[in-house]
C-alpha cells in the first residue's frame, strides 16, 4: 500500500507541478503585456469571485472525499454515488440564484470593489460560478476513489486551456482593462472545459446519479465548517483587495493608480511565488486525506499516526528547501521573472513564512480528514483576525509589508493551534524533533547561500547569481537533511523498481 501513495503522490506533485508552472508563467506574460495595473484589476475580480465559489462548494470536495473513503471502509457502493448527487445538489441550490441575483442586481454590489471598472469583468466569470461548483463535486469523487491520475490531468489541461487561449487573447493588448477583460474571458472558457471534461470522465467510470438522502445530512454537518473556513478566506481576500489599496492612498500617501500597481506587484506578482509550496502541499494532501480518512473509521492507530507523521515531516522538508533558497535569490527572481526589483525584496523578506504557511496547511488536511472541521475553523478564525489587525494597525507605517506581517501572524497562530490538538486527537505523533532540526537547516544554509551570493554578486549579473545560488541553496539543504537521515532515498528507489 506504501508504494501505492508514494507512486500516486508522485504523479499528482508531477502533473501540479507543471499545472503551477504553466500558471506562474502566464501570470509573468500577463504583468508584462498588461502591467501591475492590469494584473492588479484582473486580481481583484477573481478575488472577489473567489468568495462566492469559495462559499458555494469550498468544503463540499473535501467532504465527498471523506464520506465515499468512508463508504469504501464499510463497502456501501450505494452511498459513494449518494454522496456525489448530494454534493451537486447542494452546489446548483446556492450557486444558481446566486448567480442570477449578481447578475440582474450588478448595479448594487459596486462596493465590492475598491476600482468601480472591475464590475463587468467580474460578470463574464458568473457562468463559471455555477460550472465551477459542479466540477468541484467531480474533483471530491476523483479524490475519494483514489482517480488521482484523473484528477491530475483534467487539472492540468484546465490550466493549458487558460494559458494558451489567455496568451492568445492578450497578445498585443496595450490598455490594462482590456487586458484583464481578455484574460477573464480565457478563465471561463477554462471553467467550461474541466467541467465538461469532468462529467465525461465520471460517467465513463460508471458514476451515476441516485437518491441523495442517506448523504445529504453528513454532507452539510461535515461541509460547512470546511466551507466556513474558505469562504473567509476568501471574504478575507476580497477584503484585503479593497482596504489595502484604501489604507495605500488614505494613509501611506499613494494615488489611486500607485495604489492598485503596488498591490499587483505584491498579490499578483510576489505572493504567487511565495504559495509555491501550495501545489505540493497540495498533492500531499490529495493523497494522504482519502488514505488517513478509511484508516480513520477503520481504527486502524498505527496507521493513522504514520500517515499523520508523514505528511507532517514532508510539509516541513518542503518549507526547508525552499525557505533558504527564496531568502538568498528572491530578489533576483523578481527581477528576472518581472523585471521588478520590489516584488523580489518582497518575496526575500517574506520567504520565512512558509514554515509556518506549510505546517497550517497539511494541519488543517490532516484533522478535518479526522473529523475535526469545526475546531479548526476556529484556529483559522483566530489567525485570521491577527491579519486584518495587522493590516489595519501597520499599513501606515510599513506599507503593503503590513499584509505579509499579518499573513505570517496567521499561519503562526492556526498552525500552533492545530499542532497542539493534532497531539491530542493522535497521541505520541512525533514531528517537534524534526521540526527543530529543520531549523538549523534553515539557519545555516541561509548563511551559506548569502555568504554565496555576496561574493558573486560582484562578478556576474542576475541571471547567472539565479542559476548558481538557487541550486547551491537547494543542494545544500538536501545535503544536510541527508546527514542528519531527516530523509531518504527510499521512496525514490521503490517508485522506480515498480516503474
Amino acid at each position: 500500500m506504501k508504494h501505492n501513495i508514494y507512486k500516486s503522490a508522485a504523479q499528482v506533485t508531477v502533473l501540479s507541478t507543471v499545472e503551477k508552472a504553466l500558471s506562474f508563467f502566464y501570470r509573468i506574460i500577463l504583468s508584462r503585456i498588461i502591467g501591475a495595473e492590469g494584473i492588479g484589476i484582473y486580481q481583484i475580480c477573481l478575488s472577489v469571485f473567489a468568495v462566492f465559489l469559495t462559499a458555494a462548494s469550498s468544503g463540499v470536495p473535501v467532504t465527498v472525499s471523506r464520506l465515499i473513503a468512508k463508504s469504501n471502509a464499510n463497502n456501501d457502493e450505494k452511498g459513494k454515488s449518494a454522496a456525489v448527487t448530494a454534493g451537486v445538489i447542494a452546489t446548483l441550490v446556492v450557486t444558481v440564484p446566486v448567480a442570477v441575483v449578481l447578475l440582474f442586481g450588478r448595479n448594487l454590489f459596486g462596493f465590492l470593489f475598491s476600482d468601480a471598472r472591475c464590475t463587468n469583468i467580474f460578470l463574464i466569470l458568473l457562468p463559471g460560478l455555477i460550472l465551477t461548483s459542479v466540477y468541484a463535486v467531480m474533483r471530491g469523487s476523483f479524490w475519494g476513489n483514489k482517480q488521482f491520475l484523473s484528477y491530475s490531468i483534467i487539472e492540468l489541461l484546465e490550466d493549458a486551456v487558460m494559458v494558451v487561449l489567455g496568451c492568445v487573447l492578450v497578445y498585443g493588448v496595450t490598455d490594462p482593462m482590456l487586458g484583464a477583460q481578455r484574460a477573464t474571458i480565457a478563465v471561463l472558457i477554462s471553467y467550461v472545459f474541466s467541467f465538461g471534461a469532468s462529467l465525461i470522465w465520471y460517467f465513463k467510470k460508471g458514476g451515476k446519479f441516485v437518491n441523495p438522502k442517506s448523504q445529504l445530512k453528513p454532507l452539510f454537518s461535515s461541509s460547512l465548517p470546511i466551507t466556513a473556513m474558505r469562504t473567509s478566506t476568501s471574504v478575507i481576500n476580497s477584503a484585503v483587495a479593497v482596504l489595502l489599496p484604501l489604507l495605500l492612498m488614505k494613509t501611506y500617501g499613494l494615488n489611486n493608480s500607485e495604489a492598485i500597481s503596488l498591490y499587483g506587484i505584491a498579490i499578483g506578482m510576489s505572493v504567487p511565488i511565495l504559495f509555491i509550496p501550495s501545489s505540493l502541499i497540495g498533492s500531499i494532501s490529495v493523497v494522504v486525506a482519502p488514505e488517513l480518512s478509511e484508516n480513520y473509521y477503520r481504527n486502524k492507530t498505527e496507521l493513522v499516526k504514520f500517515d499523520v507523521e508523514k505528511s507532517v515531516r514532508a510539509a516541513v522538508f518542503i518549507a526547508t528547501l525552499l525557505i533558504p533558497l527564496l531568502f538568498v535569490s528572491g530578489d533576483e527572481i523578481g527581477e528576472f521573472l518581472y523585471s521588478n526589483t520590489m516584488s523580489g525584496e518582497i518575496v526575500q523578506r517574506s520567504a520565512f513564512i512558509l514554515l509556518p504557511m506549510c505546517l497550517a496547511m497539511i494541519t488543517n488536511t490532516v484533522l478535518n480528514s479526522m473529523n475535526c472541521e469545526k475546531k479548526t475553523l476556529i484556529n483559522f478564525f483566530l489567525g485570521a483576525a491577527a491579519m486584518l489587525i495587522s493590516i489595519v494597525a501597520l499599513t501606515k507605517f510599513v506599507g503593503v509589508y503590513s499584509y505579509l506581517i499579518g499573513l505570517a501572524l496567521s499561519y503562526i497562530i492556526s498552525g500552533a493551534l492545530n499542532l497542539r490538538l493534532l497531539r491530542k486527537k493522535c497521541h505520541g505523533v512525533k514531528y517537534l524533533k524534526y521540526t527543530a532540526h529543520a531549523l538549523i537547516v534553515i539557519v545555516v544554509t541561509c548563511a551559506f547561500g548569502s555568504f554565496l551570493d555576496g561574493i558573486i554578486s560582484r562578478y556576474i549579473g542576475v541571471l547567472w547569481q539565479l542559476v548558481i545560488c538557487a541550486p547551491a541553496c537547494l543542494a545544500f539543504s538536501a545535503a544536510f537533511l541527508y546527514c542528519l537521515e531527516m530523509f531518504t532515498m527510499r521512496p525514490v528507489k521503490k517508485l522506480l523498481s515498480r516503474s
